[in-house]
């Protein structure tokens, strides 16, 4: 073939290429002229047969087709007529003459045209409709962020905000979510269908509007009124779109919502049910304004989406509170309901709701007027963590009951556990408990207000402070012990101080005093002043500690502060080691309760007491013996010797000649025991006074 039959078959080719860019191609080609205006274009594409011709050729091209920021577009398509540089599918967006209510979006590439010369003839657009494509990117790009943000906390007000700031803008012009308050409050969600009437809390509240209209403040509880769309949503679980206008016959029945809407001007209503497992936990309600497209099929598959995963992340902390809410209950019910009524010492306590721990404390009424006073947290959150602070309790009351020293209460609590850390440990590996290590710590002490004096042992970093009637303060050294249930089986130690009268002796959890490394003697500086009731300066404390992030951490705060028990209540006798020793001990008895007016009864019962506990202590102990009477809240006998030989009560048999006075002793006295010390034994008895 000759080369100019090559060349006019080429020519051939591009003229009818050209044409048919121009006349058959999907893509919406234009030819501009240097001055931006349109001398050809591709009159197939359906953007361009919904324009007259003329209202296109030989018009500029940024007033052609109804763009929503032509500006910007004329200095993008400048630029490349100036520079040389190619734009690529940039997206701008339009709304066609034919349908101006949905905006629709192009990918708009840029070429300059120029002659072999290098001289600039004009410039090439092609245009493609890419509507669908981006609004799927769109809704995918949604759903994405919303899978990521939203939930990120299980407080379910929270986790509405964060899908109500998700969907505004970009999906909704207003957003409101509201949750059935059942639900919001932790239980279980009603299967459907609801009946009218069910109430729902509006949890979350968003708009592009500044102050918009709403109909309800977030928080507000209503009852749903029937029959409206809700109701129907909430029967059947679809999905609704809603054209609003004036005349819809359900506004009358909700007149505060129809309010809101008329006063915003939306006009397009999508309501979509949050549902799990078939039952609902509430409604989300997206509202269109102004210009915005109205909701298509695609448009409620995603709102379903997004209502799916709001309504699994509201379960999760709808689950969390129900079980804080048992956790938090369950706590309280194992703390004292109020301080035990002691003579000579007054308290008080607060449990400091904690991230990372659970606090308790307790106040034990001892023998002799002494009270026991016990700081502690475990490590953790959750119903396992309560139940464990419920059996360190319980164990410990149990072990005050043997009258131990506080060294040695501690030891054996330890014990426990051990054995508690052991459970957790065998558990399956399955069990998330099996994972966390069992970390507690406990403080004991006892205030004995005859000596002004408290002995205290530790578990874990002791957390004492005293502040003292002249607003002084000093730290106790109290030795630190390894941690309850610990590796580390070092032996506790106890130590003895002084409290003087009108003092205030401060005991909180571990991580109270240290959750403030900058002030870590919290409790030092709190006032003091004999005019303020330890609740006034409790109060201070807890509110001080929870005005700083460190709040979070603490767990536990106990007040003691010590009376004098008054001298005329207690009676004191050196008793000889020879049998006159009982005549003589009921002698001085009779006499002293004759003193504090004691009724026949319980005089002849101590009488009978303390001959019983004398006999034995002359008989079976070593000398000295000391026979000292206390009148409390009960009246307390106590028999002191040196010999470390315990008393042991029996049942004698018929025929026995003795060995029957500490069962009378039993029988009379409400409760006994026998305390033990350096110098010897202490047997005691108590009595529930009339």
């Amino acid at each position: 073939m000759a080369r100019s039959d090559l060349t006019a078959s080429r020519s051939d080719l591009e003229a009818a290429l050209i044409e048919a860019l121009f006349t058959q191609s999907p893509v919406g080609l234009h030819l501009l002229n240097t001055d931006l205006h349109v001398v050809r274009f591709n009159t197939a594409t359906a953007l361009a047969r919904s324009v007259p011709v003329e209202d296109i050729l030989g018009r500029p091209f940024t007033e052609t087709y109804g763009l929503v920021e032509p500006d910007e577009i004329e200095a993008l398509v400048r630029g490349v007529l100036v520079s040389g540089v190619p734009a690529i599918d940039r997206i701008v967006r339009l709304r066609p003459r034919a349908a101006p209510e949905r905006e629709h979006r192009f990918a708009v590439s840029v070429f300059r045209l120029q002659n072999d010369r290098g001289v600039v003839l004009g410039l090439a657009a092609a245009v493609v409709d890419v509507t669908e494509r981006e609004r799927a990117r769109q809704r995918l790009n949604l759903l994405a962020a919303a899978r990521d943000s939203v939930g990120r906390t299980l407080d379910a007000g929270v986790t509405c905000q964060e899908l109500a700031d998700i969907v505004v803008p970009d999906f909704a012009d207003t957003a409101v979510v509201e949750v059935v308050d059942s639900a919001m409050r932790g239980e279980e969600p009603p299967p459907a269908p609801l009946p009218a009437g069910v109430q729902l809390r509006r949890a979350a509240f968003s708009s592009r509007v500044p102050n918009a209209p709403q109909a309800h403040p977030v928080g507000h509880i209503r009852d749903v009124p029937g029959p409206t769309p809700d109701t129907e949503i909430l029967s059947d679980l679809r999905p609704r779109v809603v054209r609003l206008h004036a005349d819809l016959p359900w506004l009358a029945a909700d007149p505060t919502r129809a309010q809101a809407i008329h006063a915003s001007g939306a006009h397009t209503l999508l309501i979509t049910p949050m549902t799990l497992r078939g039952a609902v936990l509430g409604l989300i309600s997206l509202y269109l304004i102004g210009e915005a497209d109205p909701y298509d099929e695609d448009d409620i598959a995603l709102a379903l989406d997004l209502a799916n995963h709001t309504a699994l992340c509201i379960d999760n902390a709808r689950r969390y509170t129900r079980e804080h809410t048992i956790a938090t209950t369950l706590e309280r019910r194992l703390l004292p309901d109020r301080a035990v009524p002691q003579t000579a010492l007054g308290t008080a306590g607060m449990p400091i709701p904690s991230e990372g721990a659970v606090g308790w404390y307790d106040t034990i009424a001892l023998p002799g007027a002494r009270t026991a006073l016990v700081v502690g947290e475990i490590a953790g959150q959750g119903i396992h963590v309560t139940a464990a602070v419920g059996q360190l309790r319980t164990v410990v009351r149990s072990l005050a009951a043997f009258d131990l020293e506080p060294d040695e209460l501690i030891a054996r609590l330890d014990d426990t556990a051990t054995l508690l850390a052991a459970e957790r440990a065998s558990l399956p590996s399955g069990d998330s408990l099996h994972h966390e290590v069992f970390a507690a710590t406990c403080t004991y002490a006892i205030y004995d207000p005859l000596a002004l004096t408290c002995t205290a042992a530790s578990a874990g970093r002791p957390t004492f402070a005293i502040t003292l009637p002249d607003g002084t303060t000093r730290i106790p050294d109290i030795p630190a012990g390894p941690q309850l249930g610990a590796v580390d089986r070092a032996p506790f130690a106890a130590n003895t101080f002084a409290i003087p009268e009108g003092g205030i002796l401060a005991m909180a959890s571990p991580s109270t005093l240290s959750a403030l490394p900058s002030d870590p003697e919290l409790v030092q500086r709190s006032p003091a002043g004999a005019d303020q009731s330890l609740e006034e300066i409790l109060d201070a404390i807890v509110s001080r500690l929870l005005a700083t992030d460190a709040g979070s951490r603490a767990a536990a705060v106990l007040l003691a502060r010590p009376r004098g028990f008054p001298s005329e209540c207690v009676a004191t006798w050196q008793l000889s080691a020879d049998p006159t020793a009982t005549a003589t001990a009921r002698h001085h008895v009779h006499a002293q309760l004759a003193t504090w007016n004691m009724d026949e009864e319980t005089a002849f019962n101590t009488e009978l007491i303390v001959s019983e506990l004398v006999t034995n202590a002359v008989r079976h102990g070593s000398p000295p013996t000391e026979l000292r009477l206390i009148h409390g809240r009960t009246l307390t006998c106590e028999v002191r010797d040196t010999s470390p030989a315990a008393p042991h009560l029996r049942h004698a048999r018929t025929v026995d000649e003795g060995g029957r006075g500490l069962f009378i002793v039993a029988q009379i006295a409400q409760v006994w025991g026998t305390r033990y010390n350096a110098d010897g034994k202490t047997v005691w008895t108590e009595q529930t006074l009339p």
